[in-house]
């Protein structure tokens, strides 16, 4: 009798093995189809004096503050800091943003640019034209204006009545702020900087033009007083002033900023 059964027996356990063989490719197929292995953006490529990406976008300890590394592997390579031919036409020492296309650049000698990847926000499209960085700000208080604190009550805390939002990692305006002024009024318009990398590249719902905050603490650094800046919704378009009042987002420049100066009227 057991001779006879192990045949059964071997056969029903190889029956088994089979089957389950078969389900196992089925779900491994099934993922194929439904769940593709993402397609990564290129590596990019690190220019020699600009250093390495890993270092570039690394953690930065700044002002008391630990910033995050940010994962620029995520990110199109085309937003992020290098430095490209100039297509502006601009005098060096110039800033173009290029609302069109999600650039920042910043005007050098020899035909180059130190590109940058921007986020904007609808403020971000409300304004267009020449003007000058006036002020900067490490680390900036942030005072949402009266009209912002009527459509987002629980922003009352941090009302031009309460003192504004403090300095610190969660403040919208970054690690740092360029306040743009035009004949020497404040335009609204800010260059400032911004945790969510993923906003690169992109239109989103809040704020002006913003950088990763390791760019905008590069372009900190490299912008010296009279800084002329032109706002354009494409290179080469005819550049015409637009009324800054749609949307305002700061309420004014917070003190204890840098006074940069006025700018020769031959920018403007």
């Amino acid at each position: 009798m057991a001779t006879d059964a192990s045949p059964v027996l071997l056969t029903r356990r190889r029956f088994l093995n089979v089957a389950a063989m078969g389900a196992a490719a089925a779900t491994v197929s099934a993922c194929t189809t439904t769940s593709p292995v993402p397609t990564l953006p290129p590596e990019p490529q690190a220019q020699p004096e600009l250093g390495s990406y890993d270092i570039m976008y690394g953690p930065v300890f700044d002002g008391g503050y630990e910033v995050p590394a940010v994962p620029y592997r995520k990110i199109d390579p085309k937003f992020l800091r290098q430095i490209v031919p100039d297509p502006t036409g601009e005098r060096p020492g110039t800033i173009v943003v290029d609302t069109s296309q999600h650039f920042l650049y910043l005007v050098r000698e020899d035909g180059q640019a130190i590109r940058y990847g921007v986020g904007l926000g609808r403020a971000g499209f409300e304004w267009a034209g020449r003007a000058v960085v006036q002020y900067k700000r490490e680390w900036p208080k942030w005072t949402p204006p009266d009209e912002m604190v009527a459509r987002q009550p629980e922003l009352e805390k941090y009302s031009i009545r309460n003192g504004g939002m403090p300095p610190g990692l969660m403040n919208p305006l970054g690690a740092r702020a360029l306040y743009i002024f035009q004949n020497n009024e404040d335009t609204l318009y800010r260059i400032h900087g911004s945790p969510e990398w993923h906003s690169i590249g992109k239109s989103i719902s809040s704020g002006c033009v913003r950088l990763m905050n390791q760019d905008i603490i590069d372009l900190y650094s490299r912008v010296p007083g009279k800084t002329p800046i032109l706002v354009t919704n494409g290179l080469g378009a005819p550049v015409a002033n637009v009324d800054p009042t749609g949307t305002p987002v700061d309420a004014g420049v917070p003190e204890g900023s840098t006074l940069l100066g006025r700018v020769g009227r031959s920018w403007l």
